[in-house]
């Protein structure tokens, strides 16, 4: 029904940067907020950074200063911008977003992306 479809990740060196993108698909009405997650090898996934469908912004307190989340309404898109990269930042990246689907408008569900890798290098 949706689908969420992630580009982005990859490898890079500490200090360096990334910008993943998530775009997401399907029988929409409408997203509400929308928000990277990511997991690392052995430990829980965490919430990275959200973004209200009004644009307001959540961070981690690990990535503050350093990450940005943005999107595109009309792209059905959101951007995460990763600055001064730390090679404790490396983990599996997922997209998330709660969406009011087209066959019930007043349903608010939750997808999940298939995660990206994202890999910093000291």
């Amino acid at each position: 029904q949706v689908q969420l479809v992630e580009s982005g990740g990859g490898l890079v060196q500490a200090g360096g940067s990334l910008r993943l993108s998530c775009t997401a698909s399907g029988s929409i009405f409408s997203i509400n907020h929308m928000a990277w997650y990511r997991q690392a090898p052995g430990k829980q996934r965490e919430l990275v950074a959200l973004i209200t469908s009004g644009g307001n912004t959540n961070y981690a307190d690990s990535v503050k200063g350093r990450f940005t989340i943005s999107r595109d309404n009309a792209k059905n898109t959101v951007y995460l911008q990763m600055n001064s990269l730390k090679p404790e930042d490396t983990a599996v990246y997922y997209c998330n977003a709660a969406v009011h689907e087209a066959v019930d408008k007043w349903r608010l569900s939750t997808f999940w992306g298939q995660g990206t890798q994202v890999t910093v290098s000291s």
